[in-house]
């Protein structure tokens, strides 16, 4: 493991995708393994938050453990690895038993009867086993209680369902109801209330968010693991090909209007057209698993199994070792996002 010193500063952006966020599991371990980024904030939504919060326990659970920072951030990343185990393969566990059951032919008649009845008729007792998965894994106390070198700050997106804007869940607000309100479909779950005001799933409003990650880090690398395609090359011609990509262009428009908002103060930077004391210059990273995920369909962001959750996992420590032997060198120097020629 290296030198705490020489580690590279990186923040991490992870969007949310159902299932898919096996894949960023997948980037996260090879990252986490690799041992050579100090991540210095996570923001993530739905399953993007869920991967955030377990990779900064870990880190807080080695800060506590741990006085020395170089054992600390060892320790951090393999505990954060383990954790991050132990969250998916609850998840394949869980699919496991759903798909394996009658269930899974009813399928296409649950997504039919969503259509039709809210979740205030259909799951009237809201219930929702991925809580329970979350809670055994992350102590939320001590993950609020964590400051500065205990690990990553992380920053989880909802989306406010009566004012209809983006909030962001940090510090003190940090809990398993913060996190359930990130990953909150509206047609499959209830609305999520906290203190008072009721949320839904933050991928309508920041997939994930990188406002924080500006305004609140010293960082000015980010490393966006995008599980959600940006193009579709293939014209969707049935009704659940037209949804799915009505719903990727919806849970990628407000990252792609912030990541133009960053090529925009870039440029007037190199210009010297804005104090680069008070305008912090982003350097831009991307793992886009788009490309591996599309041959499974969309509807495999339903899909939950356990072999498919590590086919996924798979998959996503090669996209993290590729990135890593192709970019590592940059962070800290340059972006290896063409923000301009992506967005």
């Amino acid at each position: 493991m290296p030198e705490r010193d020489t580690l590279a500063p990186i923040n991490l952006a992870l969007q949310g995708g159902g299932s898919h966020g096996a894949l960023t599991w997948g980037v996260l371990d090879a990252l986490l393994e690799d041992g050579r980024l100090l991540i210095d904030g996570i923001s993530g939504t739905s399953a993007g938050a869920m991967n955030a919060v377990v990779v900064a326990h870990g880190f807080a659970q080695a800060a506590r453990q741990h006085k020395d920072p170089k054992e600390a951030h060892a320790a951090g990343c393999e505990l954060a690895r383990a954790g991050l185990k132990r969250l998916w393969e609850g998840v394949g566990t869980l699919g496991s038993l759903m798909w394996g059951t009658p269930l899974a032919a009813a399928h296409p008649l649950l997504g039919m009867m969503n259509r039709w009845f809210s979740p205030y008729q259909t799951n009237p007792l809201d219930i929702n086993p991925l809580r329970r998965l979350l809670e055994r894994e992350v102590d939320f106390d001590l993950l609020c209680a964590a400051k500065g070198a205990s690990g990553p700050k992380v920053f989880v997106c909802a989306t406010n369902v009566r004012t209809g804007r983006g909030e962001i869940f940090s510090g003190a607000r940090l809990s398993a109801d913060a996190v359930m309100a990130s990953a909150c479909l509206p047609l499959l779950f209830k609305a999520v209330e906290i203190e008072g005001e009721r949320y839904w799933d933050g991928g309508y409003s920041g997939n994930p968010a990188l406002h924080p990650l500006l305004y609140q880090t010293e960082t000015s690398d980010i490393l966006l693991v995008q599980i959600n395609p940006t193009e579709h090359h293939a014209l969707p011609d049935t009704a659940p090909e037209i949804i799915e990509r009505m719903n990727e262009v919806t849970f990628n428009a407000s990252l792609l209007a912030e990541l133009r908002a960053i090529e925009f103060v870039r440029r007037l930077l190199a210009e010297g057209k804005l104090d680069a004391r008070r305008y912090k210059n982003v350097r831009m990273h991307r793992i886009d698993g788009g490309a591996a995920l599309a041959p499974f369909g969309a509807d495999s962001k339903s899909r939950a199994d356990m072999s498919f959750v590590r086919k996924l996992f798979e998959l996503g420590r090669t996209e993290g070792q590729n990135w890593l032997k192709a970019h590592h060198q940059d962070v800290g120097v340059r972006p290896s996002l063409n923000i301009a020629d992506n967005v």
